[in-house]
């Protein structure tokens, strides 16, 4: 539980949920279209992979600007930034639901990943700057589950609507809490500098040790999306799983990574760089086993649970060591993990791919859990990368 006596204001808390509320609009928005493909080809006339394409150009844009946009708005105060962001959200998402023909609907969905882009950069340091020190992994661990619940909820409700009323209206009830986290930003958020707070650099600032914090979710993220890209796949073809049943274990397996993000979050305050390792452990040790034990289903579906739950975890730990080791500014800081992440999704699944090609499906629980092996290889080597840093600058 995060101690409401370190906050500062209700204020505060409102806007650290209407956050968590933008993180879940924004990845919904992202994943959206995954459960509307079909729906959206025919209505607009194109193929099913030019469709697929509304995510694939959305996750490269978001890699691309990161840096720059994070750059040129390093002046913006927070408060009026991150409502301008969600007000193009609300404007971009109803004009997708108006959009006349694919190349619209193209357009618009890029001007929406611009404002992620910005959006998860400045998220981490704008919300932790409202708080005390003391509880920053807690306090990014309630937004990063506003985004957990994203392709937990958001996805498959969004898909329903879109089989009942028509895709559009999908991306209609998509703006309804866009609006919501909106009003709450302008009417509650702190007008909070957040260059004057411990939020703007790093606590203990170290270029080593923030090198290899992003290398860490580079490789983390590539081991797990190189298995779980192809989950349905490992689980019908491999382990016989009833296509039926791949949404409920997937579902399980968001609730796991929604735990995750509250045990990670606690334990980051207190644990940093050991909760960090653990969740890396777990991550590794369920790809590795899930490998080994394919062929069972109770176990297969423990381990997929579990493999939530050490993302989930090692998310706002990641996030919190940024904040820890960041070498300037902590924006800039988390924008290059954001890149790292989007970097491990794409790397990760083409990976998968030449490995599902080559070897089988299963064999990319292995290949994933050996990258998240040497991703915990570069965490216990940080003290002799990082042996050179003076000690004033060093985390520990």
């Amino acid at each position: 539980m995060i101690d409401v006596g370190n906050f500062i204001d209700v204020g505060a808390i409102g806007a650290m949920l209407a956050l968590a509320m933008a993180a879940f609009c924004y990845v919904a928005t992202e994943t959206l279209p995954i459960g509307l493909l079909s729906l959206i080809s025919a209505d607009l006339g194109v193929t099913t992979s030019s469709a697929g394409l509304l995510v694939t150009g959305y996750a490269l844009a978001v890699s691309v600007v990161t840096f720059p946009l994070t750059h040129l708005t390093r002046n913006v105060p927070r408060r009026r930034l991150i409502a301008v962001l969600l007000a193009i959200l609300v404007l971009a998402t109803l004009a997708s639901a108006a959009a006349p023909g694919y190349g619209v609907l193209f357009g618009v969905r890029i001007a929406v990943a611009l404002t992620q882009a910005l959006f998860w950069a400045v998220v981490g340091p704008t919300v932790a700057a409202m708080f005390e020190v003391t509880v920053r992994g807690r306090v990014n661990a309630v937004v990063f589950a506003g985004a957990s619940l994203g392709p937990m909820l958001g996805v498959p409700a969004g898909t329903w609507l879109g089989q009942q009323f028509g895709w559009r209206i999908a991306f209609v009830g998509l703006a309804v809490p866009a609006l919501l986290a909106f009003l709450a930003i302008v009417t509650l958020m702190p007008d909070v500098a957040v260059h004057e707070t411990h939020a703007a650099t790093g606590t203990t600032p170290s270029a080593r040790r923030y090198a290899i914090v992003v290398t860490v979710t580079a490789l983390s993220v590539a081991g797990l999306y190189t298995a779980f890209t192809y989950t349905e796949v490992f689980l019908t073809l491999v382990t016989g799983f009833a296509l039926g049943a791949v949404g409920p274990l997937l579902l399980a397996r968001g609730v796991a990574d929604f735990v995750g993000i509250a045990a990670g979050g606690v334990a980051t305050d207190r644990w940093q760089r050991a909760s960090i390792a653990g969740a890396l452990i777990i991550l590794a040790g369920s790809l590795l086993a899930g490998y080994s034990l394919a062929s069972s289903r109770p176990a297969t579906a423990v381990l997929l649970a579990a493999s939530g739950f050490a993302l989930g975890a090692l998310t706002p730990a990641l996030q919190n060591r940024v904040m820890e080791v960041a070498p300037g500014s902590t924006d800039m800081a988390s924008a290059g993990n954001s890149v790292a992440f989007n970097i491990g999704i794409a790397g990760g699944s083409l990976l998968g791919a030449g490995v599902l090609s080559g070897l089988g499906v299963r064999a990319t629980t292995l290949v994933g859990g050996l990258l998240t092996l040497l991703a915990l290889a570069v965490l216990a080597a940080e003290p002799l990368i990082a042996h050179r840093d003076t000690p004033a600058r060093q985390a520990t």
